[in-house]
């Protein structure tokens, strides 16, 4: 397992970074992105609007066919978390082999409640899959800014050597056989990110943020654990760390959506037309808790702003009228 070709599927700003990332690893580097107009002008330029001031070095091969990933050792899925599917099912359509796969996209797959893992497993059998989350924005990482992240995967010897592969310069990774916990740490912050943006938006100020990262990490450990992710997990990268980072920066698109929805935006023209995947992870996420009987009231008040059943200030107000109870 040495994993000396990665392969990343997806040429947006996460997968152009991992990308970048992987080079500096030392690894030999190729990229698939969607024939067409910004994957041209990548092809030609070397630059993304995605990373600006970044520009990709020339030994990272580009390609828009995916049958060019065959020779990769391993494979980094990184496009939204809603194309996850579909994307792994035309690799499987596109390629013999069958390397390892991590999921690099976070949150819960609209319509069926279906965690990444299980969405991609069920239609790319016989793909050994890891998943990779944490506190990163993609250009701190191709700029090469200290990062660090989580590597999950069941097989705990396959997390530690992509762990291996990946880690670089400026990029470091922690291996961990909890995949459920990480990817629930990765999809359950984005939809408490945009509840903090809406909080920022209103001018509610820091001490209510603290509050709604606070309780909100009290909702997300209760659905981890109702889902079976350890708490050491949860209290790690993937779940507090991230927490962290995208209630507290407007860099975080998510918290951006929020912050528009705080100034009285309508959902649809929230977060300036950018992909904020808490809002599509939302509904699914509250599906799960309540299959299990979670509380989840931050969660729940964020899915009524995005539906527009209510306002972010009336989102407020209900949640500041919840009974009293101990902590």
């Amino acid at each position: 397992m040495a994993f000396s070709r990665i392969g990343v599927v997806g040429a947006g700003g996460w997968g152009l970074a991992l990308a970048i990332a992987a080079h500096r690893a030392g690894r030999e580097t190729r990229i698939w992105g969607r024939p067409g107009g910004a994957f041209a002008e990548l092809a030609a330029n070397r630059r993304s609007d995605k990373l600006p001031g970044v520009v990709l070095p020339p030994e990272i091969a580009l390609s828009p066919a995916l049958a060019d990933l065959e020779s990769c050792d391993a494979l980094l899925l990184a496009v939204p978390a809603q194309a996850a599917r579909s994307t792994a099912a035309a690799l499987v359509a596109a390629i013999r082999g069958r390397p390892p796969l991590a999921i690099c996209a976070k949150g819960v797959e609209r319509g069926t409640a279906k965690f990444m893992t299980e969405a991609v497993g069920e239609v790319a059998p016989g793909f050994p899959l890891a998943v990779l989350s944490g506190p990163s924005f993609a250009v701190d990482v191709a700029g090469g800014l200290p990062t660090a992240v989580t590597l999950a995967a069941a097989d705990a010897a396959l997390a530690a050597a992509l762990a291996d592969a990946l880690q670089g310069p400026g990029f470091r990774l922690y291996d961990s056989d909890d995949p459920r916990g990480v990817e629930i740490g990765g999809a359950a912050k984005n939809v408490l990110a945009i509840a903090c943006g809406a909080s920022a938006g209103l001018g509610l100020g820091a001490s209510a943020s603290a509050a709604l990262v606070a309780r909100g990490f009290a909702e997300l450990s209760r659905f981890g654990a109702a889902y079976g992710a350890r708490p050491s997990t949860l209290m790690g990268l993937a779940g507090l760390g991230d927490l962290v980072l995208t209630c507290a920066s407007p860099q975080s698109r998510n918290f951006a959506c929020g912050f528009d929805l705080g100034r009285g935006l309508r959902p649809a023209s929230a977060g300036g037309g950018r992909l904020a995947e808490g809002a599509h992870t939302a509904p699914a996420l509250l599906s799960l808790a309540r299959a299990r009987g979670v509380d989840m009231p931050i969660v729940e008040a964020v899915d009524a702003v995005l539906r527009a059943e209510i306002t972010a200030r009336e989102a407020v107000e209900r949640l500041l009228s919840r009974p009293r109870k101990r902590e």
